[in-house]
């Protein structure tokens, strides 16, 4: 019985794998390459492509599960439209696949952002209205539509669950993510100044294992959302300086003026992958993130976050490790 997880190679990925393994479960990990994160872990590697059929089709074959993982965040826009090709298509793809090689259930990782976040304060549930208006951010949209797409598979047989974390941080971050890349500037004493606002923050194997959770207890077609804790970047850099010694920047810029650089910080972060850039996805989450509710996956999942304090010492201590 095979568990078959895409983008095993990522962040998330690798922890997803992680919790299978302590559970015995075998694991089928597909992706484009085999990256660090699956370094002496006990899985069969399969090269795969969500936006290649056939690929997917010869990797499913004979699993009992799928997890799909891949995603292509951006919080700098779609200029090229590949983030709505890899969230969309490659959704679709997936569930397509899944549906004819008749597994018995695909998890779906979505995310917050498929929902309209801008609600004026207004917390969020699995029943709130969807990020489709054409002002969103580009990856918001693209995850609103992933999930309608695998809906129509739904419709036609296939069983599938969809989780929706938030921020997802913790350690074996190996590329790094997003926020990985802040982590490393906060520890190291080099990034400049905050950002007024903030988000909310989940651990990546509490989000592991809320989506194994899912597999074996969520209910077919059902949303659960998987937030932690919310954090302005102001009190998440105080973590920071209490775990590693390092002080937090004392200049802290408001969302006004970090606005005006935005458009630079798009083009700058489309050339380099850079997350240490005022862009407008970045400055968008961060001013509006409502609250996030978790009591539907508590209550059928189990999900459970651990503290913050205990993540980012983890990530700090992960970090250190690697010399990085």
């Amino acid at each position: 019985m095979t568990t078959v997880v895409t983008g095993a190679s990522g962040f998330l990925g690798g922890a997803v794998v992680r919790s299978l393994l302590e559970q015995d479960r075998t694991v089928r990990a597909v992706d484009l390459h085999r990256g660090p994160t699956l370094q002496g872990l006990d899985v069969e590697f399969v090269r795969g492509d969500v936006l290649d059929p056939e690929s997917l089709l010869t990797a499913f074959d004979g699993a009992e599960a799928v997890y799909h993982l891949v995603a292509l965040i951006s919080i700098a826009g779609d200029a090229s439209g590949q983030v709505r090709r890899v969230n969309v298509d490659g959704a679709r793809n997936v569930a397509e696949a899944a549906l004819e090689r008749r597994v018995r259930r695909m998890v779906h990782c979505s995310s917050v952002h498929a929902f309209d976040l801008e609600t004026g304060g207004r917390p969020i549930t699995e029943e709130h209205a969807r990020a489709t208006a054409p002002q969103l951010p580009a990856y918001d949209r693209s995850k609103a539509a992933g999930e309608s797409v695998l809906r129509d598979v739904i419709d036609r047989g296939l069983d599938a669950v969809i989780v929706n974390p938030t921020g997802i941080i913790g350690p074996y971050d190996y590329v790094p993510s997003h926020m990985g890349q802040v982590f490393q500037a906060l520890f190291a004493g080099k990034l400049p100044a905050l950002i007024e606002g903030g988000f909310d923050w989940v651990d990546s194997r509490d989000v592991a294992n809320s989506i194994l959770a899912a597999d074996a207890r969520g209910l077919k077609g059902e949303n659960y959302l998987l937030p932690g804790h919310h954090c302005t970047m102001a009190e998440l850099a105080t973590i920071v300086e209490q775990v590693s010694g390092t002080p937090k920047p004392r200049i802290t810029m408001p969302m006004w003026m970090a606005k005006m650089w935005s458009p630079v910080g798009d083009r700058l972060s489309r050339r380099s992958g850079s997350a240490l850039t005022f862009t407008s996805g970045s400055l968008h989450a961060l001013q509006h993130c409502p609250p996030i509710t978790g009591e539907k996956a508590h209550q059928q999942l189990g999900h459970e976050p651990r503290p913050i304090e205990d993540t980012v010492a983890d990530v700090y201590d992960w970090f250190d490790r690697r010399g990085v």
